[in-house]
């Protein structure tokens, strides 16, 4: 009988963590040495207060047209709006889902598009650069490395200035508005951190499909090289110190950097998959968890049906304008729905942030306070305004959102728990937090300053949360809550990372070297 060859499993093991290791090592270090920067810096943007506060003071004596005449001339039906000036105009400014749609409010008139010059003066009265002068005016009709995530507001201008900070603003041509700010730092931060972390180079990230699917896989091919290694490394480790080396005992038969190679890969190995794992979790691959964002239907059961624009007409307007104004004056109306009645929001302009105070590694010290806010009533625009929906109004749209499932349990959060939480603290709180006995166990957390779903868990999306956001960012309260106790972990993670990476870059470029003159010649 034919003898059946076994299968050479310590010679596949070896040689696919040597050349996987020898094409990922350069990409391993780039994510572990990025990963330290996006500790503390991420990506560029506008922060809402920021934009608040530079807007120009809101004017309603021009206000001559009804929302809902302006959304019928414009086609759109909206979710909700804003009401804001463009220039010394007042809009409307429409959105539903990802579209926009601006309108003036004074003739009716849809912007269809605004020119560079009209960008430029938006820009420099943003910004107050009266002193700068304009370097650089671009039309971008396809998102550049800062607005990849702003596509549904494409195109608009770049508007670029010789201050010292080197700031370009970016206008939308479709709502007219500052929608993104960037700086010569914050741009190299992001580029250190982020842009490299997420592979997120423009060319690339605008092909979704692409980015995501060779991202996961790259993932995949990660988690391989990290199990492989963990279990080469345990395998040819030695407890009683057998190997001589110019006769020398050493648990380890490597000598050199591979030794350290070796042992740091005992150490931080088990680490490096975990992160390398949950990075590709990220991106839910094969769509294996629900999203935690709500869906249309729950969203619609808050609002109570489509925007009742015929409700909201210019006297109520003004009027509810008028009563914010015996709190602060604002800058900006919102108008949103709640139960099948309209409401105006507003938010008071914050007084500018002291210089530095969020600057240096030191910023997870500071937390962003809540913006202080009125709402009042459409409906009863005379009735005073009011900061939040009461409880039982909440709880009421929850359950017909779900269905007449019945609520297990609910509670009044004034501080994050473990699923709905920001690291810098930008999440609106207090929030309610409403259980449900259904199979899935949802969760849904409410805001009650604009009566909106923020987020919904389900018992995939809760397990997501550890699997990521767990063992990527190490988001464990015992550990993170005791800053800079984590800091000091994640980075001492990192570097060991780092070496782990590094150290065998030298013998896998010799090797390279080898099999190039071995196959030329």
């Amino acid at each position: 009988m034919p003898r059946i060859p076994r299968f050479p499993f310590r010679r596949a093991l070896i040689y696919t963590h040597r050349w996987l290791g020898i094409c990922g090592c350069i990409l391993f270090a780039a994510w572990f040495s990025s990963g330290i920067v996006m500790m503390y810096k991420r990506m560029p943007s506008l922060a809402p207060e920021d934009r608040l506060r530079r807007m120009a003071k809101l004017d309603l004596s021009a206000l001559a047209v009804p929302p809902n005449v302006a959304a019928r001339r414009a086609d759109f039906a909206p979710e909700r709006f804003r009401v804001a000036m463009l220039g010394d105009r007042p809009v409307y400014r429409f959105s539903r889902g990802g579209d926009w749609s601006t309108v003036f409010a004074d003739t009716g008139e849809s912007m269809r598009s605004m020119d560079t010059r009209g960008a430029e003066r938006i820009a420099r009265r943003f910004l107050s650069f009266d002193a700068y002068r304009v370097t650089s005016s671009t039309l971008l009709r396809e998102p550049d490395q800062w607005t990849i995530s702003l596509r549904n507001l494409m195109p608009a201008h770049r508007i670029e200035f010789d201050d010292p900070a080197g700031t370009h603003l970016y206008v939308s041509s479709r709502s007219g508005e500052p929608v993104m700010e960037t700086t010569r730092t914050g741009r190299l931060w992001g580029y250190l951190g982020a842009v490299t972390h997420w592979l997120y180079f423009t060319p690339f990230r605008l092909r979704t499909t692409l980015w995501i699917n060779t991202v996961i896989w790259l993932a995949i091919a990660g988690c391989i090289l990290a199990l492989s290694g963990i279990a080469w490394g345990i395998w040819r480790v030695s407890v009683t110190a057998r190997y001589r080396i110019r006769g020398v005992r050493y648990r380890s038969p490597y000598s050199g950097l591979m030794r350290w190679h070796h042992f740091a890969g005992l150490a931080f190995g088990l680490t490096t998959f975990t992160w390398v794992l949950s990075g590709c979790l990220s991106l839910d691959p094969w769509d294996w968890h629900p999203p935690s964002s709500p869906t249309r239907e729950q969203r619609e059961a808050f609002a109570g049906g489509s925007l009742r624009l015929e409700a909201v007409t210019l006297d109520r307007i003004r009027t509810g304008a008028a009563a914010v104004a015996g709190s602060f004056v604002p800058k900006e109306l919102e108008v949103l729905q709640f139960s099948g009645e309209p409401f105006l929001l507003a938010y008071r302009p914050p007084t500018p942030a002291p210089p530095g105070r969020r600057a240096g590694p030191t910023a997870f010290l500071s937390s962003v306070q809540p913006m202080q806010h009125a709402a009042v009533s459409l409906a009863h625009p005379a009735a005073p305004t009011f900061e939040r929906f009461s409880v039982a109004r909440l709880r009421s749209a929850a359950a017909e959102a779900m269905a007449g499932t019945p609520i297990a349990d609910s509670s009044w959060l004034e501080d994050y728990d473990s699923y709905y939480y920001s690291r810098n603290r930008t999440l609106p709180i207090p929030v309610l937090r409403l259980r449900f006995a259904d199979a899935v166990r949802t969760w849904l957390y409410v805001d009650p300053q604009r009566g909106l779903i923020l987020r919904k868990e389900e018992r995939l999306t809760r397990l997501n949360r550890w699997l990521y956001h767990g063992l990527h960012s190490l988001d464990f309260r015992f550990l993170y809550d005791r800053r800079p106790l984590w800091d000091l972990t994640v980075i001492t993670l990192c570097l060991g990372g780092l070496l782990l990476c590094l150290s065998p870059v030298r013998q896998a470029w010799q090797r390279l070297r080898r099999h190039a003159r071995r196959i030329s010649g």
